[in-house]
């Protein structure tokens, strides 16, 4: 008599953004991306999507996206709804309300520092709670040096530019889902095209 395994694993696959080179990213979960080009890898996931995006910052960062260049990117500038916190736990709080709406497809987060353990948990629930509100939002948390626990997936993108060429290095270190692998990533079009890298030559600048 044949015997079924009982498992809580959901039977229905999870809703995923797919990014080029046939890369995903499930919906209703929070990812993190870091190295020096992190945000051209977020930019990748909005290109990627559609709806609004809704960017959070801190407010006492210099640095700002620049409308020209995400156009540049095939990217509607006019898409992105930006928000300002004045401190780190408002960061945290305002990424966890607006993956809860599950009002817009997109969430990205800029952080100082990775987030613990217990805040992760909660932007994956505020992430989960929104797909019972709406369309199955996806959380992008961007850090400089990685290391968010709990996070769903986590890449790490950084330039890797030739004098008669520009490029990146895209590396998905870990995935529930999915072994570690590294793609070059050079500009097509108005977008970017991957290319896998052996896994014994991680192209690294």
């Amino acid at each position: 008599m044949p015997h079924t395994l009982l498992t809580r694993a959901p039977h229905r696959p999870r809703p995923a953004l797919t990014l080029p080179g046939g890369l995903s990213l499930a919906r209703a979960r929070v990812h993190e991306a870091h190295g020096p080009a992190r945000h051209l890898f977020a930019l990748m996931a909005a290109r990627a999507d559609e709806g609004p995006v809704f960017w959070v910052a801190p407010r006492w960062q210099a640095g700002r996206l620049h409308g020209p260049g995400l156009a540049g990117l095939g990217v509607d500038p006019g898409r992105f709804v930006f928000i300002h916190a004045d401190h780190p736990t408002d960061l945290l709080w305002t990424l966890e309300e607006a993956l809860r709406a599950g009002a817009v497809p997109l969430v990205v987060g800029e952080l100082p520092s990775p987030p613990g353990l217990t805040p992760m948990r909660r932007l994956q629930l505020a992430a989960e709670a929104g797909a019972e509100r709406g369309a199955p939002p996806l959380g992008l948390v961007l850090t400089p040096e990685g290391g968010a626990a709990g996070a769903e997936s986590r890449w790490h993108m950084e330039p890797a530019h030739r004098p008669d060429a520009r490029g990146w290095t895209l590396t998905r270190e870990r995935a529930r889902t999915e072994p570690p692998a590294s793609w070059k990533v050079v500009p097509e079009g108005t977008g970017l095209a991957l290319m896998p890298l052996p896994p014994s030559a991680p192209e690294r600048a």
